[in-house]
């Protein structure tokens, strides 16, 4: 299968090897933003075409797939264009900035009759998806409640600045709480949606914010609530050191706890650990586990979409995609607002 990627900064450029490695697809062209990233494309990638813009591979009829991993504010744009181009998408989370974008691009998913699927790639770690296996099995009984914790440096700042900006970035609760969601909804999917939020944070200055407001706070910590009675907490720091990921998982019959740590988040030589207490076991066990992170979960990622295309099934539908959205958007307002926020997942 003929992949198109479009965006090759730092993130993309992980996407660019990875679609080299995964069986039975094809890197067949790259679109870049500018100049100096279509340099490094071509110095890397020299037999391919490398476009500035991402019309003309659009164009190209033999393309059968995009890979798409821009900054966020363009997801919505670049995501219809390819769509409506006849092309089947893997979008890089989040799905879009607002509830209504989602829904474009879902319409347009549909009006093309081509698959997209979200960059959810949590979902295929041999650690943080294995707590799912481990909960759909009964490991632990009925989930009552999660922790997840990330302490870490700073992000990045991309190109041109733009996760430091507003308008371009969203918010940071939309960089990676927006996994965190969509990890605990996934694992407590037997319980259905949550239906309420509340959140808080706070934090040092951040220089160079553009839109430095409450969703763009150093330090953000929600809860979220499900009708009977779960509940999960998920906090962020981005004043801290290195990256350090905790989740934990308490059921009716046990419990699971799991962390993750590396000098910084995109290392393949992670320290990790999975352990889970079984109702009536003396201790907890030892789960091992294959090791994890987002280049290693990237690599399946793209493995993955070939299939995923070939067999018209999203690895991640937009539909749940939007469902994060929605949370991560009330989590913001109850944020500014300081007050408990509803949640309503109809699509009208």
């Amino acid at each position: 299968m003929r992949f198109g990627l479009i965006g090759y900064g730092l993130w993309g450029k992980h996407h660019a090897e990875a679609i080299v490695k995964a069986p039975g697809a094809e890197l067949a062209a790259i679109a870049c933003h500018s100049e100096e990233t279509a340099r490094r494309a071509r110095e890397r990638f020299p037999d391919l075409p490398v476009h500035i813009g991402y019309q003309k591979l659009l164009a190209d009829p033999s393309i059968e797939a995009v890979d798409i991993v821009v900054p966020n504010h363009q997801h919505e744009e670049v995501g219809v264009a390819a769509l409506k181009a006849g092309k089947h998408v893997l979008l890089e989370k989040p799905m879009a900035l607002s509830v209504d974008a989602c829904d474009r691009l879902l319409d347009a998913a549909k009006a093309a009759g081509k698959v997209l699927t979200i960059g959810h790639e949590f979902r295929l770690s041999t650690q943080w998806g294995k707590l799912k296996e481990l909960i759909a099995g009964g490991a632990i009984g009925r989930p009552l409640y999660a922790n997840v914790s990330l302490f870490r440096f700073p992000y990045r700042q991309g190109s041109g600045g733009w996760r430091y900006d507003r308008d371009k970035v969203g918010s940071w609760i939309l960089e990676e709480p927006v996994h965190f969601f969509d990890s605990v909804m996934w694992y407590f999917e037997e319980l259905g949606d949550p239906d309420r939020i509340v959140s808080f944070g706070n934090g040092r200055p951040a220089p160079g914010v553009k839109g430095n407001e409450a969703a763009m706070a150093h330090n953000f910590s929600t809860v979220m609530h499900w009708p009977g009675g779960a509940y999960a907490v998920i906090t962020q720091s981005l004043a801290g050191f290195e990256h350090h990921h905790v989740m934990e998982v308490v059921g009716t019959e046990g419990s699971i706890r799991t962390w993750w740590s590396g000098a910084e988040d995109r290392t393949r030589e992670p320290s990790f650990e999975i352990k889970v207490q079984r109702a009536g076991a003396a201790k907890p066990e030892k789960v091992e586990a294959a090791a994890s992170g987002e280049l290693f979960e990237l690599d399946m990622e793209l493995c993955l979409a070939v299939d995923a295309f070939r067999q018209g099934r999203p690895i991640v539908t937009g539909e749940e995609a939007r469902k994060r959205i929605l949370v991560c958007l009330a989590a913001e307002r109850a944020l500014a607002e300081g007050r408990e926020v509803k949640l309503d997942f109809a699509r009208v």
